[in-house]
């Protein structure tokens, strides 16, 4: 069968170092082409891709008949209009986090994807990586009996780099957008809940975009709270603590180049279990889960709908900070 052939929109960082390389290895998938305005930029890419065919517009790449999914890195306060213009392309199309600024945006996006018949997502790695679908697992099927809290933190320190988009406003920098989507959507992903209202939201600030927020949600049954910063010392972390038992991710969104895969389960017996995911690749992962439901109508596992709480909820923190 024809493997999916993918385009990139943009040589953004992280496109060359995991997103191309992952689209390049996975199994049904081929990447044959990239837009950059700047073409060299295009020799990285080209250098484990050496017949890469390189587009530099834009446009000109979402005419190309011969390519079928697009991936799009751009700054985040584009992503929606990008999504749109691929998916009027006829193609479909995996758009990096977070696909939209505000969550009401991606209700247009899920009506032109019902519309087209054309799978349009979110890159949201984590939901496909094994450690997480077990740590679902555990909470669902009540291994640390009722979830009471969760918490998590998220942490880097690009204070060096003040032209890094992050630290942009206009293009929808800060640290929330950039990582709360990891702490609140796998609380919400492993819960399978969301968050009733936001009960504590400090946010520190810096040329108008987050740098530390410290975050506080009820969830109905349980509680969150979630530290995710772009000025701390790097650490991630994510704790899911039962009535009876509870257990840790120590490398959940960054497993191989912060750490070992693992969950950590304590349980009453006192006994501690490690199970370990070893050389998992999330990304290589996801994108085989993207091009399986395109060539088969598997259901995707993380839909717009998905994507569109965690929005919500980052949505409802930042109400959160206004009216503090």
């Amino acid at each position: 069968m024809r493997p999916i052939r993918w385009g990139v929109l943009g040589a953004a960082k992280f496109a060359q170092q995991h997103m191309a390389p992952a689209i390049h290895q996975a199994v049904g998938a081929e990447l044959v082409a990239l837009a950059t305005r700047d073409p060299a930029k295009a020799a990285p890419f080209q250098a484990f891709c050496p017949n890469l065919m390189v587009y530099d517009d834009y446009d000109a790449l979402l005419a190309a008949p011969d390519i079928d999914a697009v991936y799009v890195p751009l700054p985040n306060h584009i992503h929606v209009d990008w999504t749109k213009k691929a998916l009027a392309a006829g193609k479909h199309v995996l758009t990096e986090k977070p696909i939209a600024m505000h969550a009401p945006e991606i209700d247009d996006l899920i009506a032109l994807r019902d519309q087209s018949g054309l799978l349009a997502a979110e890159a949201y790695m984590i939901v496909h990586h094994p450690q997480w679908i077990r740590a679902r697992e555990l909470v669902q099927t009540g291994a640390i009996g009722n979830l009471i809290h969760v918490d998590g933190v998220f942490s880097y320190d690009n204070s060096a780099d003040q032209g890094n988009i992050r630290n942009n406003p206009e293009t929808g920098g800060g640290g929330i957008r950039d990582i709360g989507v990891y702490t609140y959507g796998a609380t919400r992903f492993v819960s399978g809940q969301e968050p009733r209202s936001i009960t504590m939201a400090r946010l520190k600030r810096e040329n108008g975009v987050d740098v530390i927020a410290e975050v506080s949600a009820d969830f109905g049954g349980f509680s969150h709270t979630s530290v995710v910063s772009m000025r701390m010392f790097p650490r991630q972390e994510m704790t899911f603590h039962g009535d009876e038992g509870f257990f840790r991710l120590s490398a959940p969104f960054n497993p191989g180049l912060y750490g070992q895969a693992q969950i950590e389960l304590h349980q009453p017996d006192q006994a501690v279990r490690i199970e370990r995911f070893p050389a998992v690749q999330q990304y290589k992962i996801q994108v085989e889960n993207f091009c399986n439901s395109v060539r088969d109508g598997v259901p995707y596992p993380c839909p717009l709908e998905f994507s569109r709480g965690t929005q919500a909820m980052i949505d409802m923190v930042f109400a959160a900070e206004a009216q503090a």
